[in-house]
């Protein structure tokens, strides 16, 4: 007799594309997901998704094919599926987009670029777990230079909210309209991350943008424009995934 393969409730319905398995425990402890009728609320619960039932607010779900999309979020669009406020978010950018799908990560309201828009739920994982450390890439325009003591203790870390904020590197770049312009990549983003950094060395922050996240780079897609990744740029990715989950 074949053995079923069972798995956990929140990663077949991440895997679904409700959501990050974080997002998805919610759903399940809110008493939002059944499977064959009955209403699970145990985290640890595992399902045979060929053999059995899963509904969530009463609709089935189910496994689509996996898409990932590449989006320049521009700024006041914010990174949740839904927003009570009415603002728009990135989601509202994926015109007519048939597969349910969720960003991974976030942007601040008025941060700028590259997010990642997928319904995998294996890449959201490892994209977001601080484990593996996915290195990303960003632009951001400040009022006057960063002195060299800073740069320092930037790379060193700096203590912020009970948290470590550093950056991997930082290069200056060119003196514009904009501000002073620096590159900055970070292995582990923390929530406003480049924001409080900036705060604590009493710099004013201009303009902040994303230019890439591990081998997948913005590049010429304009702001609020989207596509979908290309097989290339994924298998890099996950490539790039698999060596930090062997270094870790």
């Amino acid at each position: 007799m074949e053995e079923k393969q069972l798995v956990r409730l929140q990663k077949y319905l991440a895997d679904c594309g409700l959501g990050s398995r974080r997002f998805c425990e919610k759903l399940i402890e809110a008493g939002r997901v059944s499977v064959d009728g009955k209403t699970v609320t145990e985290l640890g619960t595992k399902i045979d998704p060929s053999g059995q039932v899963v509904k969530c607010n009463g609709k089935v779900v189910s496994i689509e094919p996996p898409v990932t999309i590449l989006v320049n979020k521009p700024p006041k669009v914010i990174c949740t599926s839904d927003d009570p406020q009415g603002r728009t978010t990135v989601l509202d950018l994926l015109d007519d987009l048939p597969e349910r799908v969720y960003t991974v990560g976030r942007l601040d309201f008025m941060s700028e670029g590259l997010i990642l828009v997928t319904n995998d739920g294996e890449l959201a994982h490892a994209l977001m777990h601080p484990r593996y450390h996915i290195e990303k890439v960003y632009k951001v325009w400040i009022d006057t230079p960063i002195g060299h003591h800073q740069l320092q203790k930037m790379k060193r870390g700096i203590a912020s909210g009970g948290e470590t904020l550093r950056v991997l590197d930082i290069d200056e770049g060119q003196h514009t309209r904009q501000g002073v312009e620096y590159t900055i990549t970070l292995g582990e983003g923390r929530n406003r991350h480049i924001r409080r950094l900036m705060e604590h060395f009493e710099k004013k922050v201009f303009r902040l943008m994303r230019i890439s996240i591990g081998p997948i780079r913005l590049d010429e897609l304009k702001p609020g424009e989207w596509r979908r990744a290309k097989p290339a740029e994924l298998k890099l990715l996950r490539k790039t995934i698999a060596e930090k989950r062997h270094s870790a």
